[in-house]
């Protein structure tokens, strides 16, 4: 046709990797971005930038959407954050956590794709400090078997001795603290936790404390030293055992206190008057609450009664397992949290009778939040003991923690219940006597 021109396709023009972020945001974003490739968006004023400082960096986002690439990436030392402290990132957590995304059409999906081409597809290797994933745990064993439970804790709980003292500071509690008062110090609120478990199981001097899933032995020592009671905690890391035991000893505790390395399922003694669970249900499997509560009535004598202190969900809703993310890959591989509800109904099916129950979410984002402060205070101490990846790890993981129990994306409960004896009498005053 007279006059026609034909200019043919227009060459491809990639993405820059600011391009693909700003695609990718329904807002404008209040971080400030920059890569390698020299682009950069967001607030030039930003008082946090996030920067990809190589193609890794880039591979690892776009092969592992979400926590878990930018994990790796951040991890890895490929993502630089500057505007906020490594052992405390939260204020970086709580603006990433208000970004907005929108799904891009196929045409764009297809344009971002070929900008980032075929090597930035193929996932790299992930950082030493990854657990395997899920496929590859099951050559160690079904999930919540003793070996693979064994594995789960050793990989988060012997990181070392020196360096959970410098995060946890003297009590060396890895629980919810419960704070007195707005002021009141971690040691305080540790110290208030302790006394609180102890008031609401009745402890009294003679007794016999079962503490399963015990950590350092903080409530076995506490139980010990300030109600007379004999106590037996039982934990499945070799390095918290030894720690406890040797503490004890400090302590002057022999006659009272005593710390196993092993798995609670093997305790064979019977008729403790108490069992406290601080911390453990979260590892052991919502399948599995059933034999659980069930081997914890077993140990009490009749009239005794057990505190179960764990993380929850909001809901009871939501899977208990999120597989491959942050968490499940670097911190608590295999890890399980269900609603409150959902362990209350496994508790009262086991044949015991809930008389007391509370949630502590605020106190747990404090608890982590004074964590991170430990932390970043013995930042260069804490990176010489264990490395600055594994530091960057439970600096992101404690402040990903204080956010999500700020958001109400996970809770902290402590429920009480009682062994009823054959008659159904519970051996329970009229009310309760722990201050509530």
């Amino acid at each position: 046709m007279l006059g026609r021109t034909d200019a043919g396709p227009q060459p491809f023009r990639p993405f820059l990797l600011a391009e693909i972020f700003d695609v990718l945001l329904a807002e404008p974003s209040p971080v400030r971005f920059t890569a390698y490739d020299g682009s950069s968006t967001g607030p030039a004023d930003a008082e946090i930038t996030v920067s990809l400082n190589n193609p890794r960096a880039a591979a690892y986002v776009a092969t592992a959407p979400g926590s878990l690439g930018l994990a790796r990436a951040y991890v890895s030392g490929d993502i630089q954050v500057s505007g906020v402290h490594p052992g405390n990132p939260y204020a970086l957590l709580a603006a990433m956590d208000q970004l907005k995304w929108r799904r891009p059409d196929v045409r764009t999906t297809v344009r971002i794709a070929r900008s980032l081409g075929l090597q930035r597809l193929v996932p790299p290797p992930p950082p030493p400090q990854e657990a395997l994933p899920d496929w590859r745990r099951t050559l160690e064993g079904l999930r919540h078997s003793r070996h693979r439970d064994a594995e789960a804790i050793h990989h988060h709980y012997d990181v070392s001795n020196e360096f959970y003292e410098m995060l946890l500071g003297p009590s060396m509690t890895y629980t919810c603290a419960l704070y007195p008062h707005e002021g009141a110090t971690l040691e305080e609120a540790q110290f208030n936790k302790y006394d609180l478990v102890a008031r609401k199981l009745g402890l009294k001097p003679g007794m016999r404390l079962l503490d399963v899933g015990c950590g350092w032995g903080g409530m076995v020592r506490h139980a010990a030293e300030h109600y007379g009671v004999k106590a037996l905690g039982v934990t499945l890391s070799a390095e918290q055992a030894e720690w406890a035991q040797q503490e004890i000893k400090r302590q002057g505790l022999e006659h009272l206190a005593e710390v196993r390395h092993g798995d609670y399922r093997d305790v064979t003694e019977g008729d403790f008057d108490a069992v406290s669970s601080i911390g453990l249900t979260e590892h052991i499997g919502v399948g599995n609450y059933p034999a659980y509560f069930s081997f914890l009535r077993d140990r009490l004598r009749p009239g005794g009664r057990l505190l179960n202190h764990s993380i929850t969900r909001p809901d009871n809703i939501h899977e208990p397992r999120v597989r491959g993310g942050f968490i499940d890959r670097y911190i608590f591989p295999d890890g399980e949290l269900t609603g409150a509800g959902g362990m209350i109904v496994a508790l009262q099916n086991a044949g015991l009778e809930m008389r007391h129950e509370e949630n502590l979410r605020e106190h747990y984002a404090r608890t982590c939040a004074a964590w991170g402060a430990n932390l970043t205070a013995n930042w260069d101490a804490a990176v010489a003991e264990v490395g600055e990846a594994t530091a960057r790890i439970w600096g992101m993981y404690l402040a990903g923690s204080s956010l999500g129990f700020d958001k109400r994306q996970i809770e902290l409960h402590q429920v009480l219940a009682v062994r009823p004896d054959e008659r159904g009498r519970s051996d329970y005053p009229l009310r309760h006597t722990f201050g509530v």
